[in-house]
């Protein structure tokens, strides 16, 4: 008999199935996102890959799949290691996949955002179409 101990909560443990969870619950369940109905939104902008496809919220994702998600202005690639069904804590959730994203981009190095100074208001067309061509529009 297994030890009961040793179980995460909301593990994927069902016989049948093999494993699997929909992606969307299980981008939140390992707190890739802070809500569901943000990863499920994520998967219908095509923000989020298995194995390179995009994917809809209820494609079932197993032990072994590669998930890219774009989400917070950065790309976060995971390989699962283990599947939860439930939300789990973040020391619990770590051990739930491999993180092989690349590091996010040193805060010096971020762009910056264009301040306008107060009280000059709306931009004229001219100034619009420089800010955009400074933004890479």
């Amino acid at each position: 008999m297994a030890s009961v101990a040793s179980e995460v909560p909301g593990e994927g443990t069902s016989g049948g199935t093999g494993g699997t969870v929909r992606v969307d619950s299980w981008i939140w369940s390992v707190r890739l996102t802070k809500t569901r109905s943000q990863a499920a939104a994520a998967c219908r902008a095509g923000h989020v890959r298995v194995n390179g496809e995009r994917v809809k919220p209820a494609y079932s994702v197993k032990a072994g799949d590669e998930i890219r998600l774009r989400h917070a202005g950065r790309e976060r690639i995971v390989v699962v290691s283990r599947t939860v069904r439930k939300r789990v804590g973040a020391p619990v959730a770590v051990e739930c996949y491999v993180d092989n994203s690349p590091p996010p981009p040193p805060r010096e190095l971020a762009v910056p955002v264009a301040l306008r100074d107060r009280g000059t208001g709306r931009p004229t067309k001219r100034e619009r179409r420089d800010m955009d061509r400074l933004h890479g529009h």
